[in-house]
């Protein structure tokens, strides 16, 4: 393996033509430039350098691996300088997965504060519902994940990170002519979504005293509106999805009291890099602004 040091010697000969000038080029004394020459000949088995009159020159092999050198160097100070912008979240590529309603309401905000804090930063988007994007986090197919749940306190997948983000409120969702109040929900059918979702909406019906009778089921939040203002059921949204669209004949009424966990999910690998720690802040940001 060669020396960078010894390559840079040789290269500043190439370029100064003296050792003496390359030694001060460097910032070096000139027996180390000597030094570094000489090791580099015995690492290579080649003769570099030769004597001409009272100064050297460097031979077919010794221009040859300056030019290589060269390059060599140039590659090094670009790897640096890449990684240095990484490390301080100027550059690098982050893959963050959202599931749809987050992708329409929320991650809009988090882009924004990245390109204005982290411009070089690139954040590769997939859309993904929890279950999907956590098992992409696990596989290390994405680097961090934007879920939800209703439970409080859910526990961490293994060699993952959960970090609250917001509380995003349900609200009944129905016809004009629909029910006015969750416990009249076994008075119609119903229309939900996801199966977190689904299950969501059993538990408020079991609560509220009536088994929900599911008529249509679809995780695309602007259609299910669609079928609520055709009078097909009635169903429970977030705020972030009625947030991002709102069918004008749909009527919105509160949950009291029933939300679901908004957080992004990360490796629980310590230290974070830059580039995750940016994206973190962006979603704290991004959700104050949505919760407001």
């Amino acid at each position: 393996m060669l020396d960078l040091r010894q390559l840079e010697a040789l290269v500043a000969l190439s370029h100064h033509g003296t050792v003496s000038a390359a030694a001060r080029a460097l910032g070096y004394s000139q027996p180390t430039v000597s030094h570094h020459l000489a090791a580099l000949a015995r690492a290579t088995g080649a003769v570099l350098v030769t004597r001409a009159g009272r100064g050297v020159r460097l031979t077919q092999e010794g221009r040859a691996l300056a030019a290589r050198g060269e390059e060599i160097l140039g590659l090094m100070d670009r790897a640096e300088r890449e990684i240095g912008a990484m490390a301080r979240a100027e550059a690098g590529r982050v893959r963050l997965a959202a599931f749809p309603s987050a992708v329409a309401s929320l991650v809009p905000g988090v882009l924004a504060l990245l390109h204005e804090r982290h411009p070089g930063l690139v954040v590769e988007l997939i859309d993904a519902e929890p279950p999907e994007a956590l098992e992409a986090l696990s596989r290390g197919r994405v680097d961090a994940a934007l879920s939800f749940s209703y439970a409080e306190g859910e526990e961490d997948r293994e060699g993952t990170r959960t970090i609250p983000l917001m509380d995003d409120p349900l609200y009944l969702v129905t016809g004009p002519d629909g029910i006015e109040d969750i416990a009249q929900g076994g008075r119609c059918r119903w229309i939900t979504g996801c199966a977190r979702c689904h299950e969501e909406l059993a538990a408020v019906g079991r609560s509220a005293g009536f088994e929900p009778e599911v008529a249509y089921a679809s995780d695309d939040y602007v259609a299910v509106q669609g079928l609520v203002a055709a009078g097909l059921g009635a169903c429970l949204l977030p705020g972030m999805a009625l947030r991002a669209y709102r069918h004008p004949e749909v009527v919105v009424r509160p949950l009291a009291g029933e939300r679901r966990h908004v957080a992004i999910v990360v490796h629980a690998a310590v230290p974070r890099p830059a580039a995750i720690n940016a994206l973190v802040g962006a979603c704290r940001g991004a959700a104050e602004a949505v919760a407001v």
